[in-house]
């Protein structure tokens, strides 16, 4: 009997070690791997069925990481106390995975196939998400799925000029990028992150340290995969049959079919239904012209038609240097765009490149409106947010309506990320962005980086430079021949080898995000593509500034407006009042929002309002409860009682003190009948504080100028 669990380890080039390890947990999966890193450890499973459904054209992977809460020693938020469906974080960390593996199964294989990747133990200073695609693509390597792995990701962060592989939390709030790159041992295949502006130079120096910490993380995997043959024996990869193949019908197809759709795409016809229309009438009429047979093999025609397109296009875009709507292979589509569209909402634009259009309005919040994360390794509050919506109207298609899925999420926070870089550290806002897709033909997430900057400008919230977005593709031969394509259409993108999205100021590159569906790209190619991708952002950057080019001087008239100001801690409790009666009676007078906290032993106050006599108001009524009496001032003061001895009036906000009858005059008084009335206004000298009690003493009398005496 082998012995329970193999294990291997590997250090990173700091020291650091992980380790791989199977045969100790879930041994009923295909392939189980754990990996650890410090305290942090991700079980990650692979399951695949043996058969493909009936009529499956493609790959069913799903990906699936989430994260225990127990992991990290904590309960889950919520009624149900138990981990409920993926947060954000987990849904971008599972697209991660999922946009590594899925280039590298069989194209030909269509079996179900689910990853899952949990932490189940957590370091809060050890980012888990970079070391989910190691674990995933260990299991499958492992199992007897068929895989042209392995793969691997690694995050890069750079802190005072320097890379750094997989850095901790502290380190990527130190550093200028936070870059998680994927990669097998010769080809990178994925590329996501945030920048500060770093130059284009900068990052291909970055994917290019990833790459080689990648071929050391594969290393480890093949060298792991080794020792579970040495124990268990021989890994034999399953068979599969998942296709159905004619090899005579397919020639046949190509034959009659690739003229043809080289027309189609030599029309050059801007208009994308139209295009579209065209080359689906290629293969729709070659079926009927075959009668029954072309009936019988409809599926079969349809995808080798699909290549044939494929082909078509790629021969016609390389030899002719010209795009499928007619374009050059750096020209951008017409741009053009407006901003202040939406009287209602704080800021809003509309951004329209060609047949992709993003209507954008910006929502602005107080403290009160903070999102609240809460994640296993992770608590804290968000003061931007950017979400993304893609309704099937926006490419003339009909789909229930089921709320945001993965793209848009992924989508949302591409733009977030590129548009975050440039918020300025003084804006007192928690600020939303809701991009809304009415049009799709080519990256609409550029278009809502760009359609973003423009409402953020609109509602006045401060940035340091206005930021655009561009999509990238590339077409390229078996010969080595290449294009690179500024903005991409979907067509494009769809038969394309790459889609390479760059967000940007003039200056640098603030987010980027990168597929690619072809072997070996070399890293001259992809610098060119940067290159490319800057020259269409500045020009994008140039219309945009023919609507705007910096933020308006001041906020909408309906546009919350918000004065900070703080005081010593002592007095919160003041401005509260017991259970909160002086803040609530303050916000209902003035119709004001008041938020206070404490940070670093400093009240913080927040005041909102769209009413600048509002917050008036309450600031001085702030000012009048943290305002020290001083002995011999003179105050206006406002009598709340009358007592048989005297009356009690209020000279300073939330300060009494006692005007005695003895006081309120140089006359003797035997009774206050008659001589103040509750709420009249007075003015009072404060002439003491009583040591023992603290209370305060009033005088009108010193006020008042004596009588003249009645010579005797």
């Amino acid at each position: 009997m082998s012995k329970i669990g193999i294990t291997h380890t590997f250090e990173l080039a700091d020291g650091r070690s992980i380790s791989l390890e199977t045969g100790k947990l879930a041994k009923q999966a295909d392939g189980s791997v754990v990996v650890k890193m410090g305290n942090t450890m991700l079980l990650a499973t692979v399951v695949s069925k043996e058969e493909a459904k009936e009529g499956t054209d493609f790959l069913p992977l799903s990906v699936d990481y989430q994260e225990k809460f127990a992991a990290a020693g904590r309960f889950p938020g919520g009624f149900f106390k138990r981990e409920a469906r993926l947060n954000d974080y987990e849904i971008l960390t599972s697209r991660l995975v999922d946009r590594a593996l899925r280039p590298l199964f069989p194209s030909d294989y269509h079996a179900d196939t689910q990853v899952l990747i949990s932490l189940i133990s957590g370091e809060k200073n050890i980012l888990p998400d970079a070391l989910a695609c190691l674990a995933a693509a260990a299991a499958i390597t492992i199992s007897n799925i068929p895989f042209n792995g392995p793969v691997s990701e690694v995050r890069v962060g750079k802190v005072d000029g320097k890379l750094i592989a997989n850095p901790t939390v502290e380190e990527i709030a130190k550093g200028t990028l936070d870059m998680v790159i994927a990669a097998t041992e010769k080809d990178i295949m994925m590329v996501e992150g945030e920048m500060k502006e770093i130059s284009e130079a900068e990052m291909l120096e970055a994917i290019k340290f990833a790459h080689e910490v990648i071929r050391l993380q594969i290393k480890a995997v093949n060298e792991f995969a080794a020792k579970v043959v040495a124990e268990k024996g021989a890994i034999a990869k399953r068979e599969y049959c998942h296709e159905t193949n004619d090899a005579d019908l397919k020639e046949s197809v190509y034959k009659a079919l690739y003229d043809k759709a080289y027309a189609v795409a030599k029309t050059q016809n801007p208009n994308k239904k139209e295009r579209s229309a065209a080359f689906k009438a290629v293969v729709s009429d070659y079926i009927t012209s075959l009668g029954d047979e072309g009936k019988d093999n409809a599926t079969l025609i349809k995808k080798y038609y699909h290549e044939v397109e494929y082909d078509a296009v790629r021969r016609f875009v390389l030899d002719e240097r010209c795009r499928l709507d007619g374009r050059k292979t750096d020209q951008i589509r017409p741009i053009w765009s407006e901003i202040g569209y939406l009287p209602s909402a704080h800021g809003s634009a509309i951004f329209t490149r060609g047949e992709t259009q993003s209507l954008t309005s910006v929502t602005l919040g107080t403290k009160l409106d903070l999102q609240s994360i809460d994640r296993a390794l992770f608590q804290g509050q968000n003061n931007f947010m950017l979400h993304y919506n893609f309704p099937a109207f926006s490419t003339g298609e009909v789909k229930p309506n089921r709320g945001p899925g993965r793209r848009e999420i992924g989508h949302g926070n591409l733009a977030e990320r590129a548009l975050k870089q440039v918020l300025s550290s003084e804006n007192p806002y928690t600020v939303r962005v809701v991009s809304d897709i009415l049009e799709s033909n080519g990256s609409s997430s550029m278009a809502t980086v760009c359609a973003g900057t423009l409402a953020l400008m609109d509602a006045g919230v401060k940035i340091n430079k206005p930021v655009s977005g561009i999509a990238m593709g590339l077409i390229t031969d078996e010969k080595g021949k290449y294009a690179i394509l500024s903005d991409i259409l979907g067509d494009e993108d769809h038969l394309g080898d790459m889609d390479f999205k760059v967000c940007g100021t003039k200056d640098g590159i603030t987010a980027c995000q990168m597929d690619l569906k072809v072997d070996g790209l070399p890293y001259e190619v992809m610098a060119e593509a940067l290159e490319q991708a800057k020259k269409g952002r500045l020009h994008i950057l140039a219309e945009m500034a023919k609507t705007i080019t910096t933020s308006k001087e001041d906020y909408k008239p309906h546009a919350p407006r918000i004065v900070k100001i703080t005081i010593p801690k002592e007095f919160i409790g003041a401005i509260i009042g017991p259970g909160g009666k002086i803040i609530q009676e303050m916000q209902r007078e003035t119709g004001a929002t008041i938020v206070i906290e404490e940070i670093n032993n400093v009240g913080h106050i927040d005041i909102v309002a769209t009413n600048r006599d509002a917050i008036d108001a309450v600031l001085a009524k702030i000012k009048g409860i943290v305002a020290q009496p001083e002995v011999g001032e003179v105050y206006e003061g406002k009598v709340k009682s009358i007592m048989p001895f005297g009356a009690f009036v209020e000279f300073m906000s939330g300060k009494d003190g006692l005007l005695h009858i003895s006081e309120v005059g140089h006359h003797r008084l035997e009774t206050m009948d008659g001589v103040l009335k509750e709420g009249e206004k007075i003015q009072v000298k404060l002439i003491g504080v009583d040591p023992k009690t603290g209370k305060f003493k009033l005088s009108r009398k010193a006020l008042l100028p004596k009588p003249e005496q009645t010579p005797a």
